[in-house]
């Protein structure tokens, strides 16, 4: 072979062999979309844009938050099951629309088990189980008192049906074993002013929204959602503590991405979101608004999803709970 026609072949196995090597390693220069299934100015969307910025800073690239609201979630969820799986797609989801929203919505256009491939919980959002500052109730069994006294006669409000706060109502009052009539309202703002106006007698509140509110003396936490204290409100006790054992329901958020997702992907997402929530500004800006950060991984994802799936199917299928 001659001078010519070697150098001839070797730069032609170097121009086949330049797109490979010039290939860039994700995320690369192309946007990373995170997608949240509800409105600016919500919890999800606080986490989802905190985890945005936490991931650029530890991953490089750019992570940018869309919104994309409508149909309890439903509608970001099943835009992101239908993206192409390259990792430049991902979901803030939050378990109403998970866990909860498959056994209210079964033409909702996407299968969650086989739509997506979770790269890991994020973080868990306590919820204050609150009645009126004008009620005189000021602990959970006044309460189940009174409402065995007055069966059928006090309401509470829910930010809509089949929300996390609607469920965790309804988990409260089979475990009381007590009737309190359902008023549903749009939104979580006018849920939360018929409490302070008495128009409804209790409601489950999200920690970060309720807490200014008790400090203002317009509502009364009668008791947290969380196994734990929330430390901002250490003198509120568990539901748990206060004769519901094992009582627990919480807004948890979970980074996810669309099914087929490579999996050396999954796990640099997976490398930097636990980064992530290990960052002491993270997870002090989480605290800060009452947001409990919960790493977990994507082999943990599953069965957690299994078992969060299973309890809130028994509570609605047992409760009769449907959306008209």
């Amino acid at each position: 072979m001659s001078a010519i026609s070697r150098r001839q072949l070797a730069a032609g196995l170097g121009l086949f062999a330049l797109p490979a090597s010039a290939q860039e390693a994700f995320p690369g220069s192309r946007p990373v979309t995170i997608v949240v299934a509800w409105a600016p100015g919500g919890s999800t969307d606080f986490v989802g844009r905190l985890v945005a910025q936490a991931l650029t800073a530890q991953l490089g690239g750019s992570f940018v938050v869309d919104n994309r609201p409508g149909a309890s979630g439903t509608v970001g969820h099943a835009s992101v099951a239908r993206a192409r799986p390259d990792g430049h797609t991902l979901l803030m989801g939050v378990n109403s629309t998970f866990a909860m929203s498959r056994h209210l919505f079964p033409q909702r256009g996407y299968d969650d088990d086989r739509g997506f491939v979770g790269i890991g919980r994020v973080a868990i959002s306590p919820i204050m189980l609150c009645t009126n500052a004008q009620s005189g109730v000021r602990d959970i069994a006044a309460f189940v008192a009174r409402a065995k006294a007055q069966p059928g006669q006090m309401s509470y409000a829910s930010s809509g049906a089949g929300s996390s706060a609607h469920l965790a109502t309804e988990l409260f009052l089979r475990g009381a074993g007590i009737t309190v009539q359902n008023v549903t309202y749009r939104g979580g703002a006018p849920a939360v002013q018929a409490l302070i106006t008495n128009e409804v007698q209790l409601a489950m509140v999200d920690a970060v929204t309720a807490l200014p509110l008790m400090q203002a003396g317009q509502i009364v936490a009668l008791g947290v959602s969380t196994l734990a204290r929330n430390p901002l409100a250490p003198a509120v006790p568990t539901i748990a503590e206060s004769g519901f054992p094992g009582f627990e329901a919480t807004s948890d958020f979970a980074l996810m991405a669309p099914a087929g997702t490579p999996d050396a992907i999954i796990r640099t997402l997976s490398r930097g979101l636990t980064a992530a929530l290990a960052d002491a500004d993270v997870v002090g800006r989480m605290r800060a608004s009452s947001i409990i950060p919960t790493p977990g991984t994507p082999e943990a994802f599953p069965a957690y999803l299994t078992a969060e799936s299973a309890k809130w199917g028994e509570l609605i299928r047992a409760r009769g709970i449907t959306l008209e």
